[in-house]
């Protein structure tokens, strides 16, 4: 069982913790690394300046993302996870690099040497209250611009110890948190009882991001990738998608998040409605899209769809098997001209593979080609409602996740839209929402997903 949401809804049990932090040395001697020449990922440059311009407030604003797995296990042995911690932060290099904001706006990445990482365990005690125990994961992982900004920790319950890893955002995706298990698992176990290493070797993220400002570089407004772009962009009267129903978002301050999860689909059902998707020329994945586009017209009578989704933009072996944020954002946009299901579906999967074509243009290159007297009216610091799939059966494990109890979650950080994430499971689909915490937002989502359950159940009911 994997659970989802925000970390205020994580319940760990009580015991005994103990946590991974860097060595006082090591934050010392990383704070003197020199600057590297690769620059941060579009995306990460985005959310450092959102972080730096909202250095203010008083909560974070930056994204924490938790994982946590319980194992039937008791008896944690400190020394071979403080090994396989270690191994782990120099697997990834991503793990290895702090930002600095310079003259100029200029971000620079620092690269943190081997020899400097050192991650060393303390014993907390006895903690018998869960606030307490959340409290102390949130304050105690520093923010996007500290070296240090990821945590480890293990309560041990007796029969039984919940591990977990605390990053930013920066440096992780939802196959990133994924990857952190499996990875800390398999170096366990490498340390732990001398089994031998199956872990495939793991892509630079630096050369990743070095690459993608190559390619970005060299696109102009004539480039096709950044035509289309703008011709749908335009095409929205110069904006960006929006959530089809009022949020109620407050505009004297912050919009803090709020989240919703249930069962989309047993996967019985979830059989039958790829059955359906198949029959039309498509694949689950344009089935969502149907379906959210349908549900749209329902709720608004809107003829046009026009969404984003996330995509991962790791393309080799060691690239899937590096952890990193390496995601960009795609469109899927169609008529909603059909108001058959079979129809929209094969208009759905088209444009989401049209969608997946401008993976390689990064929206935010996109922005910094036009000029100043452009029609298109995006700010910094846009927000767009999203989309994103998982197929987690997909996942080297996978067989596992209903055995096991584990957690994704995030922290209650500013909102202004509307997220979605459909992960399909072993036993079931799920669909969670993270949305601005506004009495007209509880409404609205409540609205959105009880159509949107709505249309996935009519779809599985015609294949039968």
């Amino acid at each position: 069982m994997i659970d989802l949401g925000l970390i205020d809804e994580w319940n760990p049990a009580p015991g005994r913790l103990v946590t991974w932090v860097a060595a006082p040395e090591s934050v010392a001697r990383a704070a003197e690394a020199p600057v590297h020449p690769a620059p941060p990922s579009h995306q990460q440059e985005e959310y450092l300046r959102l972080a730096d311009r909202h250095a203010g407030a008083d909560f974070r604003y930056s994204g924490l993302c938790l994982v946590t797995v319980e194992i039937p296990m008791g008896d944690l042995d400190r020394d071979a996870m403080t090994r396989s911690i270690n191994a782990f932060l120099l697997r990834h290099d991503t793990f290895r690099t702090w930002f600095a904001i310079g003259p100029g706006g200029t971000i620079r990445r620092h690269l943190v040497p081997e020899e400097v990482v050192e991650f060393v365990p303390i014993d907390h005690g006895e903690l018998d209250d869960a606030e307490a125990i959340r409290e102390h994961v949130q304050k105690t992982t520093p923010g996007p611009f500290q070296w240090d900004c990821f945590t480890f920790g293990a309560i041990e319950h007796g029969d039984s110890t919940t591990v977990y890893l605390a990053v930013d955002h920066l440096h992780t995706d939802g196959l990133g948190q994924y990857l952190s298990c499996s990875d800390l698992a398999y170096l366990y176990a490498r340390e732990a009882w001398n089994v031998g290493d199956m872990l495939e070797p793991a892509a630079s993220y630096l050369d990743y991001c070095t690459a993608e400002r190559e390619y970005t570089a060299r696109l102009t407004l004539a480039s096709p990738g950044v035509r289309k772009w703008l011709e749908l962009i335009r095409g929205n009267d110069g904006e960006l998608p929006c959530f089809p129903l009022d949020l109620g978002k407050r505009t004297d301050g912050y919009n803090r998040s709020a989240h919703r999860s249930i069962t989309l689909l047993t996967e019985a059902d979830a059989r039958r409605f790829e059955q359906v998707c198949r029959a039309n020329g498509a694949e689950f994945v344009g089935g969502i899209f149907a379906a959210a586009a349908l549900a749209e017209a329902e709720l608004t009578g809107s003829d046009y769809y026009f969404g984003m989704t996330p995509l991962s933009t790791r393309t080799s072996a060691a690239e899937r098997a590096s952890v990193g944020w390496y995601v960009t954002l795609v469109p899927v946009a169609f008529p909603i001209a059909a108001t058959s299901f079979a129809r929209a579906v094969t208009i759905a999967q088209r444009a989401y593979e049209n969608g997946i074509r401008l993976a390689p243009t990064s929206f935010h290159r996109v922005l910094e080609l036009l000029p100043a007297d452009t029609d298109i009216h995006i700010q910094p610091g846009w927000a767009t409602p999203m989309i994103s799939y998982v197929d987690a059966r997909d996942f080297a494990g996978h067989e596992f996740f209903d055995l096991v109890h584990g957690g994704i979650f995030a922290n209650r950080a500013a909102s202004e839209e509307v997220l979605v994430w459909i992960n399909r499971m072993p036993s079931e689909t799920s669909l969670s929402v993270i949305f601005p915490d506004t009495p007209v937002a509880h409404e609205s989502v409540q609205r959105y997903i009880h159509t949107m359950r709505r249309m996935f159940e009519a779809v599985a009911a015609q294949s039968g």
